[in-house]
């Protein structure tokens, strides 16, 4: 898709045609979900779906999971008028921090860490990455915030796949994902059609 053309139906979801997919082999994710955030109008849609099943709920304070989750998550911020909260992986913060290991996606153990000073006892925290996979990082990400007493308002990805984790998440936490269930297949096999229009396939080199 065009990244300066906006499809005059703007159906539901329709900015995830703007991925690009993986052809740089089986090291990196299987597509690169920030090529919408390029698009104008797709970044905005794309933050408008993902806020929508939040606007009546009481939300203190946005945290975003490094690295992606921090685009998102500083938007959906902004959009809100509230502070952000960088969750980040552990080495980066030069302050006094929690920290929780995980395994992410690509089953390499990591470790996240999050500054103590930023949450209070009820404060209530809309977590937000840009996917979630296998609902590693999520699910580190949630202790972090709940062993400092905060409260998880929602969690908001654009996609959250149908993995034992991702269900996990989704049976537990009020949740916002910009996939519409009819293309939900196509996201759980790692093959859209819309990758057709790049003239390459997941994962070719």
């Amino acid at each position: 898709m065009d990244l300066r053309r906006v499809p005059a139906s703007r159906e539901t979801g329709w900015y995830l045609a703007l991925m690009a997919p993986n052809v740089k082999g089986p090291s990196y994710a299987w597509l690169d979900p920030s090529r919408l955030y390029c698009h104008r109008q797709g970044l905005q849609d794309c933050i408008a779906d993902l806020l929508q099943p939040f606007c009546e709920d009481p939300i203190d304070l946005v945290a975003g999971i490094d690295a992606m989750g921090f685009i998102l998550g500083a938007a959906v911020a902004s959009t809100l008028q509230k502070g952000f909260l960088a969750i980040r992986k552990a080495g980066h913060l030069c302050v006094e921090t929690c920290t929780q290991p995980y395994t992410d996606y690509s089953a390499r153990q990591k470790l996240l860490e999050m500054r103590t000073d930023a949450i209070q006892p009820g404060l209530r925290v809309l977590l937000v990455d840009q996917w979630i996979e296998t609902g590693g990082t999520m699910r580190a990400a949630i202790q972090l915030v709940e062993q400092q007493g905060g409260v998880i308002a929602g969690i908001a990805a654009i996609c959250i796949e149908d993995s034992e984790g991702g269900k996990w998440i989704q049976e537990h936490y009020k949740c916002s994902q910009c996939v519409p269930q009819h293309l939900m297949p196509q996201f759980n096999r790692h093959q859209l059609e819309s990758f057709q229009a790049f003239g390459a396939t997941p994962g070719q080199a």
